[in-house]
């Protein structure tokens, strides 16, 4: 067994099974409750299949893994010879995932340290990333929380949703601002801050509020070293487009990942979502 600083995350960092595996990045997964029944992310439940149950408007919801999920991952993860792990996770805004987390690290056979990246999707992919090539490069679990820190503080997300009820059925966007957005018609631009999601922008049509994501994201971006995510839920078409018109507006771009989002942030925006984001180097 090689002596080393291993990386848990959970499913919603949608990273590449790919980049997952090569550097051995574990991933705990979330739940999706369809009706009366509860299915894993990932594994159980698709992003198509969570896409046709909202627009058949079958009810959906979302649970964290309980605190015995993450002991057994710690454990398995210790058995291959790590002497500390790093576990990252979405924003405790959206989910219990940290707090459960938090309580199997107590029982842990070696040391955990978790951390709320305030972040989710790629947003927290990235952060993972940064950890675990900071323990690749020989640096213990202060640098790979450092680096993960660091890069999760640098990194931003919009998103463009057609509907803003998937959020506020959800609880992740208060009452007041979806049936804003309902009452006047306006397609929402919203991004990650604090932790939570923000009304950034309203826009009247589905296009421009499209084309305005395209250009905070340039913007944002800038012309430093750059990698940045695109992700969408039944709108690969849409997602394309974004990412191609991005690869040519940002000069700094090093590294970009287009992929479908998967059914636990699925269930809080709606079909239709596109979302960027922006981790400089």
């Amino acid at each position: 067994m090689s002596r080393h600083v291993a990386i848990v995350t959970d499913s919603t960092a949608y990273l590449p099974p790919q980049t997952m595996e090569r550097h051995g990045i574990t991933a705990v997964p979330l739940t999706v409750v369809l009706g009366d029944q509860a299915l894993e992310e990932g594994t159980e439940i698709s992003s198509r299949s969570l896409a046709l149950a909202l627009q058949k408007r079958r009810s959906v919801t979302t649970s964290r893994p309980g605190p015995e999920v993450f002991a057994a991952a710690y454990r398995a993860v210790a058995e291959t010879g790590a002497t500390g792990i790093v576990s990252l996770h979405l924003s405790a805004e959206f989910s219990g995932t940290y707090d459960a987390a938090v309580i199997a690290a107590k029982e842990a056979p070696v040391p955990v340290r978790v951390i709320d990246t305030g972040m989710v999707a790629m947003a927290l992919g990235f952060s993972a990333l940064a950890a675990a090539e900071a323990a690749e490069a020989g640096g213990g679990l202060d640098e790979a929380v450092a680096a993960a820190v660091k890069r999760a503080a640098g990194t931003s997300a919009f998103f463009y949703v057609d509907t803003l009820d998937y959020l506020r059925r959800g609880g992740r966007i208060g009452a007041a601002q979806a049936l804003l957005g309902s009452a006047l018609a306006v397609k929402p631009i919203l991004q990650l801050d604090g932790g939570r999601i923000e009304m950034l922008e309203k826009v009247r049509t589905a296009s421009k509020a499209i084309a305005r994501l395209e250009e905070i994201v340039a913007e944002r971006a800038g012309a430093g070293a750059v990698d940045i995510a695109v992700h969408h839920l039944a709108a690969p078409d849409g997602a394309e487009r974004l990412a191609e018109r991005l690869r040519s507006r940002v000069p700094g771009l090093v590294d970009l990942h287009v992929s479908e989002v998967g059914a636990v942030i699925g269930a809080h925006t709606g079909p239709g979502l596109l979302a960027a984001v922006i981790a400089p180097r």
